[in-house]
């Protein structure tokens, strides 16, 4: 099936897209109802009239008047009187002003193409023109089309099944700076959503333990359990490798011989949590609360933290005796009345980190960053010997 635009002969009125039917009769009738007129003719662009469907063509653009000849000035009295233009994205078909274009976001791509200053700088040349002389655009349409209407009133409004992030995208490329700003937003709550609405509960943590032998290795490696309630739980030798725990309350969880390698527990709760020999090697802690938490195994294991981010974090009275913080970033840490004897935080970042009051005998410090760290009321002197490599 065929599409043209007309336009009304001799008139200001925007251009209309219509599908060609079945015969001429048809197309008047409905360019009659789209512009409340009486159509009876149709011509082409350089006034030639059209008596057989035939020989109309996909995406002509044609005029319709009620009776009258063709006004040979009427394309050029259109775009001489009129602001009106047409954009062809993606193949689908725009009619807007240039001052809508313009005003809102003057430096925009879309701005830049059609000022009409000779003196502006940042001045660009339009796009090419399709043979129905719409500006050519290879963008996506879905996502052009609440970029249009926000340069039109100012409020971007996506529908329920657009993705923000796709739009956000568009909105970078013409230069649309006032939309990204919002769009950046929308696109991280989005996403905060979707995170949240496909992550494990605590219902689906409890039916796993109840349903694996105790002689099976649990496995959680890599599931997305973001915000979930996990608290009080045992959750002893489950492999949590490479798991999104991102906000989990795990206060008072038992941890221990747990695998939360290079997991995510930003920001997450594990006050009072049982970590004897748990595996945390490059995990990240930022920000997270680690108070009053026991590390040490009375048998001796260490619990193995090497390079973790504890930026950030409160581990303020943990018991963290012969923990490997090797290379572990703790700036801005709170370590305060922690038990680390024996510790090995050899190359760490203990910047501005707060040590009041805590055990250091016979912790390996060497290479250790500790400037601004504070080491009042300390339980043990602190040797030289354990800073310098």
């Amino acid at each position: 099936m065929k599409r043209v635009i007309l336009f009304a002969n001799g008139t200001d009125v925007n251009g209309k897209v219509f599908l060609v039917t079945h015969s001429i009769d048809e197309l008047l009738a409905a360019a009659s109802i789209k512009f409340e007129m009486v159509a009876k003719r149709i011509f082409t662009s350089q006034g030639g009239e059209i008596d057989d469907i035939k020989l109309i063509r996909d995406d002509d653009i044609l005029y319709v008047s009620n009776g009258e000849d063709f006004f040979t000035s009427a394309q050029n009295n259109f775009a001489k009187c009129s602001d009106w233009i047409t954009l062809n994205v993606g193949g689908r078909y725009f009619a807007t002003t240039k001052s809508t274009l313009i005003n809102k976001e003057p430096m925009s791509m879309l701005a830049r193409m059609f000022t009409e200053s000779e003196e502006c700088e940042w001045r660009l040349v339009p796009s090419k023109r399709d043979r129905s002389g719409a500006f050519l655009i290879d963008r996506s349409p879905t996502y052009f089309e609440p970029l249009l209407n926000y340069l039109r009133h100012g409020q971007l409004i996506l529908d329920p099944n657009l993705n923000a992030a796709g739009v956000l995208e568009e909105a970078r490329f013409y230069g649309i700076e006032g939309a990204v700003s919002i769009l950046e937003e929308m696109a991280a709550e989005e996403q905060k959503r979707k995170m949240e609405t496909s992550s494990l509960t605590r219902r689906d943590v409890l039916k796993s333990i109840m349903s694996t032998p105790i002689s099976f290795e649990l496995r959680f490696q890599g599931v997305n359990l973001v915000g979930a309630d996990l608290s009080r739980l045992d959750l002893r030798n489950i492999n949590f490798k490479y798991a999104n725990l991102h906000g989990c309350n795990l206060e008072g969880a038992n941890l221990s011989g747990c695998c939360l390698e290079r997991a995510d527990l930003s920001n997450a709760n594990l006050e009072g949590a049982q970590l004897v020999c748990v595996k945390m090697l490059c995990a990240n802690l930022e920000a997270a609360n680690l108070h009053s938490c026991n590390f040490e195994d009375p048998g001796g294991l260490p619990a193995i933290m090497e390079g973790v981010n504890l930026k950030g974090a409160n581990l303020e009275g943990s018991n963290m005796a012969a923990v490997n913080l090797r290379v572990a970033t703790l700036k801005n840490a709170i370590l305060k009345n922690c038990d680390l004897r024996s510790a090995c935080l050899a190359g760490a970042d203990l910047e501005s980190c707060d040590l009041s009051g805590s055990d250091l005998h016979e912790a390996n410090l060497r290479g250790a960053n500790l400037k601004e760290a504070v080491f009042d009321l300390m339980l043990t002197p602190l040797h030289m010997s354990q800073t310098i490599r």
